[in-house]
C-alpha cells in the first residue's frame, strides 16, 4: 500500500502487525532490544516486534492495570505509567514499584510521557467529567511536580534537539502548544500555541522530533501523520488505512524507520482496514534515539 507526501509523492506504508488493537499506542524503539514496543491500552496489552527476524507478538498482559505509557529506564527496562500515579519498572516479566502512586491521581491514571536528558519524565494524566487532566514532572527521586492544570486531552510529548524548548499536545483543543524547557531545573514556562489543527481535520495525538527539528504529529480521525517544520509549517502528510492514527516514533538501525500506531481496530468496516494495526514508513528523514529515563535509580 502507499501513503501520500503532502504534495502528491507516492510512500510505501508497510504493514507491520495487526492485533485489531482498540487504542494502539505509544510505540517506542527499544535500542538495547533492536525492537518496537506498542501498546493496545484499554486491554492492558504491550506488544513488541523484532524488525530483524520479523516475529512479533504479546510481551505482557494485564487488563486490570492499564499501561498509558512508557520510557525506557537507564538500566534497560520499562518504566510503565500506570493509574493511580504509580510507576512500575518492568523488565523481562519481572516487576519492580518505583512510585507507589501520586495521592492526588488515585481516581485516574497516567497516560503518554516522555524522558529528558536528565533522566526525569514528563507525564500526563487522563481527564474524566469530573477532573481534568494534568501534566506532572517526575524526578529520578520519586518525587513528582504538578506543572499544568486544567488539562482537557493530554497526549504527544517532545523536546527541540536543541534542548531548549518543549512541545506538549492538547488533543482536545486540537494545538500543540511550544515551552521554553530549563534542561538544569527541568523547569517550563511561556506557554504559546505552536500549531493549531482545523476541528474538520480530527485532532493532534501523539508526536515525535526528528533530527532536523521536524515534529510529526499522529492525526486522531485525520488517518495521516504530519510533519511541521520547527516554525510551525506543514511540510508533508503521510496518509493511513485508518481513520485514528494515534502516535510514531522514529526507529530502526539508522532511526529512519518511523512506527506508527492506530485504534478502531473493533470496529474496522467504520475505521478503516488498517484500524487497530502497526504501520512502518521511511520518510525520508532520521529521527533520534529517546533519552531514558532514571526514576528510582539514583537514590
Amino acid at each position: 500500500m502507499s501513503g501520500k507526501f503532502y504534495g502528491g509523492q507516492d510512500m510505501d506504508v508497510e504493514l507491520i502487525a495487526d492485533y485489531a488493537c482498540r487504542t494502539g499506542e505509544s510505540p517506542l524503539w527499544h535500542p538495547d532490544e533492536r525492537c518496537v514496543y506498542w501498546l493496545d491500552v484499554p486491554r492492558g496489552r504491550i506488544y513488541r516486534y523484532d524488525p530483524a527476524s520479523g516475529a512479533h507478538g504479546l510481551a505482557y498482559e494485564n487488563a486490570q492495570e492499564i499501561v498509558g505509557g512508557y520510557t525506557i529506564q537507564a538500566d534497560g527496562a520499562l518504566a510503565l505509567m500506570l493509574p493511580r500515579g504509580a510507576v512500575k519498572a518492568w523488565r523481562q516479566g519481572e516487576m519492580r514499584t518505583l512510585i507507589a502512586e501520586i495521592p492526588a491521581e488515585r481516581d485516574t491514571r497516567l497516560k503518554d510521557c516522555l524522558a529528558d536528558p536528565r533522566g526525569r519524565v514528563y507525564v500526563g494524566t487522563v481527564s474524566t467529567p469530573q477532573k481534568p487532566g494534568r501534566l506532572y514532572r517526575l524526578d529520578p527521586d520519586g518525587s513528582s511536580h504538578l506543572l499544568l492544570t486544567d488539562i482537557r486531552g493530554s497526549n504527544g510529548l517532545g523536546l527541540t534537539p536543541d534542548r531548549t524548548g518543549l512541545y506538549y499536545t492538547d488533543s482536545a483543543t486540537g494545538t500543540i502548544y511550544l515551552f521554553d524547557y530549563d534542561e538544569d531545573t527541568g523547569q517550563i514556562a511561556n506557554q504559546r500555541a505552536w500549531v493549531v489543527v482545523p476541528p474538520e481535520e480530527g485532532v493532534p495525538d501523539g508526536m515525535t522530533v526528528d533530527a532536523e527539528g521536524n515534529v510529526w504529529s499522529a492525526r486522531w480521525g485525520g488517518g495521516c501523520v504530519v510533519a511541521y517544520a520547527p516554525d510551525g509549517r506543514e511540510l508533508m502528510r503521510v496518509e493511513f488505512p485508518a481513520k485514528k492514527v494515534s502516535c510514531c516514533i522514529f526507529g530502526g538501525h539508522d532511526y529512519g524507520d518511523l512506527y506508527v500506531t492506530t485504534a478502531g481496530g473493533q470496529n474496522k468496516e467504520e475505521e478503516g482496514p488498517g484500524a487497530g494495526a502497526l504501520f512502518r514508513v521511511r520518510p525520508g528523514v532520521r529521527g533520534l534515539p529517546e533519552y531514558r529515563s532514571r526514576i528510582g535509580l539514583d537514590t
